[in-house]
């Protein structure tokens, strides 16, 4: 009797468990196809992996979606964070910011920080230059499924930021997304759980 019952809780908790995670999916998904679209002060560029002192191809998308922002009128300045990852002799930001330079965007109006090294740290270092120079309202970029818990990082830092993911991604085909999509489901649960306990 005292085995059925533990297996009975351990049936209901594992009910629960499924119905967070497929919910929890189903809001990134859904969030994913969301563009706030609308003027802001400056985008903030959430930095990832580079080549050979090039961006990859995933940091190249979120570039050249600020650039588009910035040429359209939408930002008046582009903060690109990142530091040195993964063994790049260069930080992210770096390497983001000379692509934007050399793609017309004037030096005058991009922000680096060079010190972060996860999502967290980029809010917080882009939220230190946005006061220092006046900025107050942000569109946010990155990759569409990465978008619902970056904006929820940039709410607890205290940034006024509204969602513009990359129109298209690198991560195409289920082999490509399955595994960035799990992740993300895993990363925003224990992110959201974290903070629920702090």
């Amino acid at each position: 009797m005292f085995r059925n019952k533990w297996k009975r809780i351990l049936i209901v908790l594992s009910l629960i468990l499924t119905i967070l995670i497929a919910a929890t999916a189903t809001s990134i998904w859904t969030f994913a196809s969301e563009s706030e679209l609308m003027e802001a002060d400056a985008a903030i560029v959430l930095g990832t992996k580079v080549v050979g002192g090039e961006p990859s191809p995933v940091l190249e998308q979120r570039i050249r979606h600020a650039i588009d922002l910035y040429e359209a009128g939408y930002v008046e300045k582009i903060i690109f964070t990142g530091g040195i990852t993964d063994g790049a002799d260069l930080a992210e930001s770096v390497v983001s910011r000379d692509f934007a330079i050399r793609n017309h965007v004037p030096e005058e109006d991009i922000l680096i920080e060079t010190q972060s090294l996860i999502t967290e740290e980029n809010f917080r270092f882009a939220g230190e230059l946005a006061d220092e120079n006046g900025l107050s309202s942000f569109l946010v970029v990155s990759d569409p499924l990465h978008m619902k818990r970056a904006l929820l990082m940039a709410e607890h830092a205290g940034i006024d930021a509204h969602s513009s993911p990359t129109p298209s991604t690198e991560f195409k085909g289920f082999a490509n997304i399955a595994p960035f999509f799990a992740r993300e489901v895993v990363c925003y649960m224990a992110y959201v759980a974290m903070h629920a306990v702090i």
